[in-house]
């Protein structure tokens, strides 16, 4: 029977990109945002012209000079970036024109990276004269939409987390040939003001020239500018030039407009010189007390940051985890940032530290003055703290609230000063009280609103949620810290936004009989350079009479200024400009209710949750509780999916930067401003392959590679366990089985190709035999080849190959000697690794391969095996009596798991779902024995005969 018709083909070509970077950076405690725009059809597999496809050949089409000629096709007119800045409050609308050249039709994709800050507002596309408009509706709805135009109820979520600070927001459309489409992406958000000046930085990479290529921002302040800066990386003698400013008392012009000539980096090349980032700093005068009042349609905004105040004194207990996760890189740089925060230390200052593990370290047990000689005994202390131990965060935070109780009730506090504790950490809690609910209550009920407690999560692997909710409980606020070579800056970045408060408890009042609807009024500190925002909805007209009064505490008196709004006219103002952004107080005042009923809604009501439903809809903002839906055209082929467009929650930010290589998630499935990972289903570059929370609540997955090496990931306890099966070549084991779909994956143990006396007899897997016989498929894959069935059909392909198989049952991409990602659908999604190891003494070396499950969340929980087992979780289980072990440096423990106790070792495995090249060292808990005591039964018995047997 000839091969076509079963599979449709197509291989990846060599693409072209338009990247556009585009950053705001700015808070009032602020966390740092960018955003982006790119172009592109480098990630679309090639389609087939129409006639291609009506024959249905099953000819693999490799990556030839054709397909990269064809690369051209797709035309790029203009990439577009305007800003308009209101009174911080930000419009920015991203628009590129494409042109399909081809004499076929071919996806075209728009992607944008915007800041995690932002709200999209609005997404619309048009192709041939017809407009495709997004429409933001409740998560819950649109889930329900798209479950009735497909039955799988899954789709790929057009919004990514990217980087620390963005997110990114994809789409792809098919476009008829020598056609055009126009995409158009809005976003909004409050500029926040962070060291005294706010941050617009535009990332420049368009690694292709463009026709029209445009940056535009119009910043428009009727508090008046005091400066803007406008400057870029990239900027040579000969497009330094090109960037225009004009800045008039209450208005500023900005743009960088190169021609296709002046993108050019060397004449006549192909390649651009643009690339790097595009920085506008500004800031708005600043004269008396009561800070600017703007009142229009109705709304009024007031910002408060008065110039020349003195500092408040601070008292504040560094709270610092010691615990084992912090070893090597993470605990240099924590000493390095501790060192340097505490010379910049005021001598008003008084200060305390605490080390901490499952014990508590103190340099002294009281606050003692930030004085030459006591900061150099304190550093002499950070320069010597080591990591050992578990976590016990309860204690070493209800300690620090001790220490500064007790020095306030002695009175060796200055009477006006603020109190405040910096805990750093960078896991959960696993020794002493280890219930994150009761450790919040705890130090709730504690600290009982007299100090603020600041939490910095280092790395990807703290729970952020945690320190999230008892952060803000307790007058503060959580930053994650990423672990990186800056790390130690982003820690002294933190503490300089906090080092220098200037006003303590601040009130801001209105006329209760003139305004309702208030965002935040009480705030318990102002810092040097940040800026108080609060922003309500006027009644009447009376905008002469409306009084303002600020009351705060400062450190010799009480702060209190009292005074009319000054009532600007914009049309006075700005006379010649368009009736641009009438709307942008009411805006602003919906943004601004809307963050803070989410930023409360983790421990907060649900008429909270409601009311910034309500608003979300209202106003049409893309947030934790809405999605925008976007329907796009119909094909040849029928009624396209609508794609699903969600706002990403810190912890789903974070997952994903664990899981960095999803491509689906379920649609809808967070609650609203939850702390949830079900969003999210990758592979983990931390320990496995991760699914994240299913319907069914939190589940641990598995995974195995190298030597070779079974990891399960913990996802609620931040951790991970691993074990090694050693038997001889040609032995196969059941990894994965399900009786009830027939589903079956077993794994052939491979040996080195050479085998040298004496040394270890290391062991691999070689070849994989996977087959669900209820969708009729069927994958024997090895470090060779690999054998595609499906209903009687076969194809054949190599691991030099790079291709794609899309069918109704199934989808298989192969990236070139390097990966396999299978997704069976309704069922499951794995990923295949192909490894080669070289010996270069020896000249030799050694293929062999990984097995990684992306999701399996449609598993039932029949499912078993040697990594089938953990797919629904481990039970109930502890890590505990932690120890130093007998090999130096190794932390053993005793596993608590199905009613035995396990010794284990702390050890460090290779994950290579991320860094396919290199791999990502994971700490593990390692069992060993084959895994004897956390597997059921024994290892033996898991084999098998056959690569597709049962027994």
């Amino acid at each position: 029977m000839p091969e076509q018709g079963l599979f449709r083909f197509a291989s990846m070509t060599v693409g072209w990109r338009i990247l556009l970077l585009l950053a705001w950076i700015c808070i009032c405690l602020p966390v740092e945002a960018g955003g982006a725009l790119v172009v592109s059809r480098s990630d679309a597999l090639t389609q087939e012209p129409k006639e291609s496809m009506d024959a249905r050949s099953m000819k693999k089409r490799s990556t030839d000079s054709a397909n990269v000629r064809n690369v051209n096709m797709v035309e790029v007119h203009s990439v577009r970036v305007a800003c308009a800045v209101m009174s911080r409050f930000a419009r920015t609308v991203m628009t590129s024109k494409a042109l399909n050249k081809a004499n076929h039709s071919q996806e075209v994709f728009f992607n944008v990276e915007l800041p995690k800050t932002a709200f999209i507002t609005n997404f619309s596309m048009e192709i041939d004269g017809q407009m495709y408009v997004g429409e933001v509706k409740e998560k819950k709805t649109a889930k329900e939409q798209y479950d009735k135009a497909v039955s799988s109820g899954r789709t790929a979520g057009l919004v990514k987390a990217s980087g620390r600070n963005m997110e990114k927001f994809s789409v792809s459309v098919n476009i008829a040939a020598e056609s055009y489409v126009t995409f158009i992406l809005t976003y909004e958000e409050l500029l926040q003001r962070k060291f005294g000046q706010y941050e617009i930085l535009t990332r420049v990479k368009p690694e292709t020239l463009v026709q029209d290529f445009q940056i535009v921002a119009d910043i428009y302040e009727p508090q008046g500018i005091s400066f803007v800066e406008a400057t870029a990386t990239f900027l040579t003698n000969d497009l330094l030039p090109l960037v225009e400013k004009t800045v008039t008392d209450k208005k500023a012009h900005i743009s960088f407009s190169p021609t296709l000539e002046q993108q050019r980096n060397c004449t006549g090349c192909e390649g651009t010189a643009i690339n790097g980032d595009f920085v506008i700093n500004y800031d708005v005068k600043r004269e008396g007390g009561l800070g600017e009042v703007q009142i229009v349609n109705g709304h009024f905004v007031h910002f408060f940051a008065p110039p020349d105040l003195p500092r408040v004194p601070k008292n504040v207990v560094f709270v610092i985890d010691r615990s084992g996760s912090m070893s090597g890189t993470k605990m240099v740089q924590t000493r390095a940032a501790l060192v340097a925060i505490l010379n910049d230390l005021h001598v008003d200052d008084h200060f305390a530290l605490i080390a901490f593990d499952n014990k508590i370290k103190t340099w002294k047990d009281f606050l003692t003055k930030a004085t030459k000689k006591n900061v150099t005994e304190a550093i002499a202390f950070a320069k010597k703290i080591k990591d050992d131990g578990a976590t016990n965060i309860n204690s070493a935070v209800l300690k620090a609230v001790s220490m500064l109780k007790t020095e306030r009730s002695q009175k060796k506090l200055p009477e006006r000063s603020v109190d405040m504790i910096i805990l750093l950490t960078d896991g959960m809690p696993n020794s002493g009280v280890s219930r994150p609910a009761t450790i919040q209550e705890n130090v709730r009920d504690a600290v009982g609103g007299n100090m603020s407690l600041f939490c910095l999560g280092f790395g990807k692997d703290v729970e952020y949620s945690f320190l999230d909710v008892m952060s803000k409980q307790n007058k503060g606020v959580a930053r994650r810290i990423y672990e990186g070579s800056d790390a130690t800056l982003q820690l002294q970045g933190f503490y300089e936004e906090v080092a220098n408060p200037l006003l303590l408890d601040v009130n801001l009042r209105y006329p209760d009989n003139a305004v309702d609807l208030l965002t935040k009024k009480h705030f318990s500190q102002l810092f040097n350079g940040s800026e108080i925002v609060v922003a309500g909805r006027l009644h009447g007209n009376d905008m002469d009479n409306f009084l303002v009064e600020v009351i705060g505490e400062g450190p010799d008196q009480n702060f209190q200024v009292q005074g009319k709004a000054n009532v600007q006219n914009w049309d006075v103002i700005y006379p010649e400009e368009e009736y641009i952004f009438g709307d942008f107080t009411e805006r602003l005042w919906a943004y601004l209710t809307v963050q803070q009923l989410l930023e409360s809604s983790g421990s907060g009501s649900e008429e909270d949750k409601a009311k910034a439903l309500d608003m979300s809809l209202r106003y049409s903002f893309v947030t934790p509780l809405t999605s925008m839906v976007v329907t796009k055209p119909q094909t040849e082929d029928g009624p396209d999916s609508p794609l699903i467009a969600d706002k990403l929650t810190e912890s789903q930010r974070q997952h994903e930067e664990k899981h960095p290589l999803s491509l689906e998630r379920p649609v809808g499935s967070s609650s609203a401003a939850s702390s949830s990972v079900a969003n999210s289903h990758r592979p983990s570059s931390r320990v496995s392959s991760s699914r994240g929370t299913s319907s069914r609540g939190s589940s641990s997955h598995s995974d195995v590679d190298g030597d070779p090496h079974f990891m399960i990931e913990l996802p609620n306890r931040g951790d991970a366990l691993c074990f090694n099966i050693n038997d001889k070549p040609g032995t196969i084991f059941t990894l994965v089985r399900d009786p009830k779909s027939d589903f079956l994956v077993n794994g052939q143990i491979i040996g080195k190709k050479t085998v040298v006396p004496d040394a270890n007899a290391n062991t691999y897997f070689g070849r994989f035999g996977i087959s669900h016989q209820k969708l009729g498929v069927r994958l024997e894959v090895s470090t060779e080849e690999i054998s595609v069935f499906h209903d009687g059909k076969h194809v054949k392909l190599l691991w030099t190959d790079t291709a794609s198989i899309k069918e109704t049952n199934m989808d298989l991409k192969l990236t070139k000697n390097c990966s396999l990602t299978v997704t069976l659908r309704h069922y499951v999604k794995f990923m295949v690794i192909k490894h080669t190891k070289v010996w270069k003494r020896r000249h030799d070396q050694q293929d062999y391969l990984g097995f990684y499950t992306v999701d399996s969340h449609h598993v039932p929980a029949s499912v078993h095996g040697l990594l089938g087992q953990f797919y629904h979780g481990l039970g109930r289980f502890e890590v505990a009596d932690l120890h130093s072990g007998e090999i130096q440096e190794k932390l053993d423990a005793t596993l608590y798991v199905k009613g035995q106790h396990v010794n284990v070792t702390r050890h460090w495995q290779k994950d290579f779902s991320e860094d396919v090249k290199n791999g990502e060292s994971i700490p593990c808990w390692f069992v060993n024995n084959d895994g004897a005591g956390l597997i059921d039964g024994r290892a033996s018995d898991y084999i098998v005969s056959g690569l597709f047997k049962t027994v």
